[in-house]
């Protein structure tokens, strides 16, 4: 068994799997939007450019994502809902080297919140916590305490 992170987002998928490539020295493995896929006819036009899956190799790990169309399905007319942030989770990177580390950190920090410095902790080396730019959680770990 093997156990793979699904992120979900509301149009920005793309953006965000350009950056997370960079940041995490990651390779684009799927960019497939609704409009190249069997999905097209059932997908409002303004949604044909947003993503439908991808896939972000991460060595032998894989990060998946998709911008979901929220809509109530009431049989009338279809109303957006407000996106709302992710709850109950954070990604967990176990990073080994303390100045990759550092840089990871940082560079989701950019244009997001750090809800924790990063910083030395009695289970790491380094340890913080930031909610990225697209609104996801992060945790950056860095090995023991020593």
């Amino acid at each position: 068994m093997k156990l793979n992170l699904h992120l979900t987002f509301n149009g920005q998928c793309e953006a965000a799997f350009r950056f997370y490539e960079q940041c995490l020295s990651g390779k684009i493995g799927t960019m497939l939007t609704y409009g190249n896929s069997p999905m097209a006819a059932q997908t409002p036009p303004e949604w044909h450019e947003k993503i439908v899956h991808a896939t972000l190799l991460l060595g032998d790990d894989l990060l998946a994502g998709v911008d979901l169309i929220a809509n109530e399905h009431s049989g009338k007319e279809q109303e957006a809902k407000e996106p709302q942030p992710p709850k109950g989770f954070f990604v967990l990177l176990d990073v080994h080297n303390p100045s990759e580390a550092e840089r990871i950190f940082y560079s989701l920090s950019e244009n997001g919140i750090i809800q924790m410095p990063l910083q030395k902790t009695f289970w790491a080396a380094s340890f913080g916590v930031v909610i990225d730019q697209f609104g996801t959680p992060w945790e950056i770990n860095c090995g023991g305490p020593n």
